[in-house]
């Protein structure tokens, strides 16, 4: 008796029955990332015809953000500016003012310490010098209050 269908023939047809099988997954998976590579075009197809445009307009938006920044410029300049004259202004009063201050602060501690010392010793010599020290220590005074205050 001959053998019609040997185990040779058996691992044949079961190599040509997984050929096949691998075939048909390798065309399916093939067809599959074809399927996503269409998709994957025209989601960048899209973005580019929609991000093309958008790009524009977020540049002509950053061009009006720079002039309008150059405008602030200008106008934070312009206040510098005024405040500086300001301060130039108050710093040329506050010094044409100083020594009538002086001057009266002086003279009216000089005047209230000599009255003082008038009264209790009953001395116009002793109530003059009062008066002088008390005039000269007061205009000290201020003065170091004055450069306390610039500090």
């Amino acid at each position: 008796m001959v053998a019609v269908f040997t185990w040779p023939d058996a691992a044949d047809c079961a190599l040509a029955f997984f050929l096949v099988v691998v075939g048909v997954g390798l065309a399916w998976a093939l067809l599959a990332l074809a399927r996503t590579f269409t998709r994957l075009s025209a989601l960048i197809r899209g973005a580019q015809q929609e991000l093309v445009p958008l790009i524009g307009k977020v540049g002509g938006s950053i061009d009006r953000v720079n002039t309008q920044l150059d405008l602030l410029d200008d106008a934070t300049e312009s206040a510098v500016d005024a405040v500086a004259a300001i301060d130039q202004t108050v710093r040329t009063v506050s010094f044409s003012i100083r020594r009538p201050i002086e001057i009266a602060t002086g003279l009216s501690s000089g005047l209230t310490h000599g009255a003082a010392t008038l009264r209790k010793r009953r001395s116009w010599s002793a109530a003059l010098a009062s008066a002088k020290e008390a005039s000269a220590r007061r205009r000290a005074d201020l003065t170091e209050e004055l450069a306390r205050t610039r500090r």
